[in-house]
């Protein structure tokens, strides 16, 4: 009996629109420093290589130094900040939970693998109400290696029950195509997430532009 396929995916940027809530918190930081706040269309594309990245380029902007060690201290900060405002004006993309659920119905296994730490991911997942349609959650500091180590990936399919040899890997950013490419798993890339550069530049399977497509797409890629 064939193993059942599997399906992973990427948060920010894939299953959910976080930036509405990333870029306040940053903002009540750098203000806390006298800074001028920064906009979704100025750092959003950066969150996908994280807060440090964020936090540099809201500095950059508002030509100022950064520090290493004041780096350290505001990363801090916003992570205190995001826990209490995670999901104030996040939502999921379109027919997000639809087509889960359709996975689900199908006999997929879903699971999620993020660059976000996994105390926030599972928060997220919990406010957004689809937690318990994945059958693991992995996250930052889930182990000693975290994405684009394609290690990351395959524990996560294991620990979803599954085998990468039937699964497909879900991301908006050039991160999450090297990780799956990496690990020798096929993937699907979402238009309208957070790269800097269209993703299509990084070669993945096939890209989307809704979730509409998504079910559709996999199914011509699953072995």
């Amino acid at each position: 009996m064939a193993t059942q396929p599997t399906i992973i995916f990427d948060l920010d940027g894939t299953l959910a629109d976080t930036i509405h809530d990333l870029v306040p918190s940053i903002n009540r930081v750098i203000e806390r420093q006298n800074l001028k706040p920064v906009t979704i269309q100025q750092i959003g594309p950066t969150s996908g290589k994280g807060i440090k990245a964020m936090l540099e380029l809201a500095y950059t902007i508002n030509d100022e130094p950064l520090p290493p060690q004041l780096l350290s201290e505001l990363v801090d900060e916003f992570m205190e900040d995001y826990w209490h405002n995670i999901c104030v004006d996040t939502v999921m993309y379109e027919e997000t939970e639809a087509v889960l659920n359709q996975f689900r119905a199908s006999n997929w296994l879903l699971g999620v693998c993020t660059n976000k730490p996994i105390d926030m991911a599972e928060k997220l997942l919990h406010e957004l109400a689809i937690k318990p349609l994945f059958s693991s959650i992995t996250g930052a500091n889930s182990f000693e290696f975290r994405k684009p180590d394609p290690r990351h990936l395959l524990k996560t399919v294991e620990l979803t029950g599954g085998t990468a040899e039937r699964a497909i890997m879900i991301g908006d950013s050039q991160t999450d195509i090297l990780t799956a490419q990496n690990a020798g798993i096929p993937v699907v890339a979402v238009d309208f997430g957070y790269s800097d550069q269209p993703v299509a530049t990084f070669n993945p399977d096939i890209v989307i532009s809704h979730y509409s497509q998504l079910f559709a797409a996999v199914t011509t890629l699953v072995r």
